[in-house]
């Protein structure tokens, strides 16, 4: 059977080594996320006031894989 893991959305506060980020949860848990394959394959980048999706694994709350970037509605618009 499957593990099962939390999903929530949070931000990025600080960034770190390989791809290592910590993010803040909209629950104000700050937990360690690390980039999923996908999101590594493809060069998504990620920088600190980011908004992403993560999942949280319900064995060990401090760590994270950080699955989506959020899209940010002002950096689309370049005048």
């Amino acid at each position: 059977m499957k593990e099962q893991k939390w999903t929530h959305e949070g931000v990025i506060v600080e960034s770190l080594p390989n791809g290592m980020f910590r993010v803040k949860l909209d629950n104000e848990d700050v937990v360690l996320g690390y980039i999923s394959g996908k999101i590594r394959k493809n060069f998504i980048r990620m920088l600190p006031g980011d908004k992403v999706k993560i999942e949280v694994s319900r064995y060990d709350s401090t760590r994270g894989r950080i699955v989506y970037r959020m899209r940010n509605r002002d950096s689309g618009s370049a005048d």
